[in-house]
């Protein structure tokens, strides 16, 4: 006999997201006290998210276990409904591709990092959410894909829709340990 899921659960998973959230945004405003400019503050996020990216894409493969992607489209749809929804529980929207299909966006229309937000007008150049950033590139980095990771647009500044644009740069040969040859 199965057990349904209780509503306290959900509650539980409720509470550990706002906790995420709010741990999250106690994180950048120490970045903000310890840093001069928004700009080291973006850059501070960005190596931050690397360095998760480097180690969550481990958990991603074993839990999830997705294969290899074939192309670039099928990794963007990796990104989007595999990734994004497993640790952030939303899927943002791949669109905005590129002609040559070595650029697309993700568009979130829940970012459930920036809940409790509010940017003061002397911080419009921090991207709040740049870690998101660095994750995307340290996770794609250790498949061997090297892209430009992004933020275009924020519905925290103001815009009408928050995206983060992923440019395919290279693909990155296998590194053979040394004296392994």
């Amino acid at each position: 006999m199965s057990r349904q899921p209780s509503a306290r659960t959900s509650d539980t998973k409720k509470v550990s997201a706002e906790l995420f959230t709010l741990t999250y945004g106690a994180a950048v405003a120490q970045l903000v006290r310890d840093y001069e400019t928004p700009d080291e503050v973006n850059k501070q996020l960005d190596k931050m998210g690397y360095n998760i990216g480097v180690r969550l894409v481990e958990d991603f493969l074993a839990r999830s276990g997705q294969g290899k992607c074939h192309d670039f489209r099928e990794t963007a749809d990796v990104i989007a409904k595999g990734a994004f929804k497993m640790y952030l529980g939303v899927v943002p929207k791949v669109d905005n591709w590129s002609v040559s299909g070595r650029e697309f966006s993700l568009y979130l229309d829940h970012n459930p990092l920036v809940d409790f937000v509010e940017l003061p007008d002397d911080h419009r150049t921090l991207w709040y959410s740049n870690i998101l950033c660095g994750v995307i590139r340290g996770a794609l980095e250790m498949v061997q894909l090297e892209v430009e990771v992004k933020f275009v647009q924020d519905t925290l500044k103001g815009d009408d829709a928050t995206e983060i644009r992923v440019k395919f740069v290279k693909k990155l040969e296998e590194a053979v340990p040394a004296g392994d040859n």
